[in-house]
């Protein structure tokens, strides 16, 4: 019998019925008609604007502003440009934003740890308040801290005084507060050359020790150049760069020294105990996440309670703590045009501010939310670079 073998040949699937062409014209229509809804919607607000008479120029930012801003960290007047109030709320804005990251920081990993307390009376304090916090509108503890406590400060002539000195009164808190001299520019430079020796040493020493596993003690270095690069540049400024402005009575108020006006503590307290609360949650869950076998065997070899917290337990619940950290972060950030509310003008209060003088309210609120993108995206940046560094790579 002879075995005759038949060849089949598969045809190929149409394209009409190909799931991958199929796939890749819905992405190209879909991209099209995104493409064109956004084109379409950007040339209709172009013309309603011009209709308006609401151009989206910027040319307002030179005239004169024309409205005074009662706490500015840089000369200000209402005969600036509204670019310069601007520049002012931006600066206010940071100024309580990175001040309240650190308090918040600081504070939430004390309550934290003292939530995991088997002190039973640290363990309630730091429950009773987090749970207060965190069930409280942020706008409500605003106006609790700046109308219950701020405003019922005694007048300036009664001032509460500390050491320091330090007075406290309605119009703010007054303390001795340095300030640069002529030569202390010399001085700030070898401060900002200190920190960079320091980190490179700090960098370059540390991989030496982990790639030669000799000691290289890249943390005295460290610390040696951030402390000499200054002491050379006290000197090299004639030994007094920096004079302490002491605040002293005159008239009706004090004069020199640092004021913090009762508007930039109250929003700058109310901001740090809020976000506090849920940092420690986050502190907590972290530490509650490391495997108990870490601390036992940590305590087995001998340990201290203090090493067990800051060579096993921290480093390994950072990996858990840090991605909710970075939402308080950039909560913590949006959260400060609140500031509103009480009377400190931040960056989204100068911008209303500007809106009624200058009239263009697109341009401002433009401005106003491409600068809390850009700060909340810096913030995202940097943190989650650290939390690529600190996670696990599994192989």
């Amino acid at each position: 019998m002879t075995m005759i073998t038949g060849v089949h040949t598969r045809k190929g699937i149409p394209f009409w019925r190909d799931e991958r062409v199929l796939n890749a014209a819905a992405q190209v229509i879909s991209a099209v008609i995104v493409i064109g809804l956004v084109y379409w919607m950007i040339v209709n607000f172009m013309e309603i604007t011009r209709q308006r008479g609401m151009l989206l120029s910027y040319q307002f930012l030179k005239e004169p502003a024309g409205f005074p801003i009662a706490e500015s960290s840089i000369p200000y007047d209402p005969t600036m440009s509204f670019g310069r109030a601007f520049m002012v709320g931006l600066i206010n804005t940071l100024r309580v934003s990175v001040l309240g990251i650190l308090f918040a920081t600081l504070l939430g990993f004390f309550v934290g740890l003292a939530r995991l307390s088997s002190n039973w009376l640290f363990n309630r304090i730091a429950l009773a308040f987090i749970e207060f916090h965190r069930n409280i509108p942020l706008l409500v503890l605003l106006f609790l801290w700046y109308f219950s406590f701020f405003s019922k400060l005694p007048p300036v002539k009664a001032s509460i005084t500390l050491p320091g000195p330090i007075y406290i009164n309605q119009r703010g808190l007054y303390l001795a507060w340095p300030r640069l001299t002529e030569t202390g520019n010399i001085f700030m430079f070898s401060i900002g050359i200190g920190i960079l020796l320091a980190s490179i040493a700090w960098v370059v020493l540390r991989r030496r020790r982990e790639r030669t596993g000799k000691s290289t003690y890249f943390g005295a270095v460290s610390l040696g150049l951030l402390i000499l690069a200054p002491t050379i540049g006290w000197f090299a400024a004639g030994g007094t760069p920096l004079l302490v402005g002491i605040p002293t009575l005159q008239g009706f108020n004090f004069k020199g020294g640092l004021r913090l006006t009762p508007e930039f503590a109250g929003m700058l307290l109310g901001l740090s105990l809020y976000t506090a609360a849920f940092i420690a949650e986050a502190v907590r869950s972290g530490i509650q996440a490391v495997q108990r076998g870490q601390v036992e065997a940590a305590k087995a070899i001998g340990l201290s309670n203090y090493h067990v917290l800051s060579l096993i337990v921290i480093p390994q619940a950072m990996r858990v703590i840090i991605p909710p950290l970075i939402s308080q972060y950039l909560n913590l950030t949006k959260n400060s045009s609140l500031a509103l509310a009480i009377g400190f003008q931040e960056l989204f209060a100068v911008g209303k501010i500007t809106i009624n003088q200058a009239g263009r309210a697109i341009p401002v609120f433009i401005m106003v939310m491409a600068t809390y993108l850009a700060m909340s995206l810096f913030t995202s940046l940097v943190l989650n670079s650290y939390n690529r560094r600190i996670q696990f790579i599994e192989k």
